[in-house]
């Protein structure tokens, strides 16, 4: 395996865990699958639908999320919105996702 292969390995490895957390920050307002997964990829956090519509049904088994069918459109879309609990999580993820970017910055200096 080359070094860029491995490196994109691992960038995939590092980006896994920061979907739910770009999910629970999007999801503020309602949206349905496709719609976020669009936002998403547009932002530059790649993902895609097998790895995005079991991500939502966990986290709304979870109770982080909740989520309501709008069957007014021809097509029926089931919106997505973040719970008071995913609310209270998304807080915690995102002051944990800034302690480990400061740890990281710190460890990473002059590369």
């Amino acid at each position: 395996m080359s070094v860029e292969e491995l490196t994109l390995a691992q960038a995939q490895e590092l980006r896994r865990g920061t979907v739910v957390l770009a999910c629970l920050g999007l999801l503020r307002e309602p949206q349905y699958g496709y719609a976020l997964l669009e936002t998403l990829n547009a932002a530059g956090v790649t993902v895609d639908g097998n790895t995005l519509y079991p991500l939502l049904r966990r986290l709304e088994k979870q109770g982080l999320l909740t989520s309501e069918w709008n069957t007014d459109e021809s097509r029926p879309r089931k919106f997505y919105r973040v719970s008071a609990d995913g609310a209270r999580v998304r807080a915690g993820l995102v002051r944990e996702w800034q302690d480990l970017v400061t740890s990281i910055s710190r460890l990473t200096q002059g590369e």
